[in-house]
Order: C-alpha cells, then structure tokens, then sequence
C-alpha cells in the first residue's frame, strides 16, 4: 500500500544516536546539578599558563596564523591517507601505487604554490 513503508533498517540507527544523545545530555545535567557552586576572585580569574592575563583578551590574531593552520590541516590529512595505502599495498598493486603518486604530486603542486605566494613567511 503506497504512503506506508516504514524504514525498519534505520531503527538501530535512531537507537543508538538516541542513546548517545541521552548520555550526552546526561552528562551535562549531572554536571550542572552536582558541581560545587563556590564562586570567588581567583577562581573567576583569566588562566594562561600559570601567568597573568596581559594585554587585550580580544586581540585579534594575523590571517597568517590561519593560512598557516589550514595548510597543516591538509597535509596532516595527507598523512592520514599515506597510512591505510601504506598497508594495503601489497594488494593494490601499480594501480593503487599510481593513483597514491598522483595524489601526492597534487598535494605537491599545492605545496609548491602556497610556497611561492609566501604563505609559509612568517613576518
């Protein structure tokens, strides 16, 4: 009958996202009814490594830092796919050996143009 399928194959799915989501919660309920509630100056106080708080909580950081981020995000990433190819490969053959080369060449290509912009220049 149209209008009455019901995806059962989901259900476990729904279940354990529903169970993650009440331990979460959970969590964080507990937290809040059964944390010591004893406010007071130090506590409240900015931490920075052991060290007062100076200048301008606010300050804001050079777009180099975040160019400088990134481009380690994506070759961190690289590294993350050089690892699983690295132990299958006795079983891809020159075809995985092929591609994982072409990857790298195109990581390279990448490395070699954010190097000439300068984006590795930290001034």
């Amino acid at each position: 009958m149209p209008g009455t399928f019901i995806p059962t194959d989901y259900f476990p799915v729904v279940v354990i996202f529903s169970i993650a989501l009440l331990i979460g919660l959970g969590a964080v309920v507990a937290g809040i009814l059964v944390r010591p509630r004893r406010p007071y100056t130090q506590k409240l106080f900015p931490y920075e490594s052991g060290n007062p708080p100076v200048g301008e909580p606010r300050y804001k950081f050079s777009v180099k830092f975040y160019i400088i981020a990134m481009l380690f995000v994506v070759f961190d990433v690289e590294a993350v796919f050089l690892y699983p190819w690295a132990v299958a490969y006795d079983s891809l053959g020159i075809y995985g050996f092929v591609e994982m080369m072409l990857f790298v060449f195109i990581l390279l290509i990448g490395y070699v143009y954010v190097w000439k912009k300068g984006a590795f220049e930290w001034e």
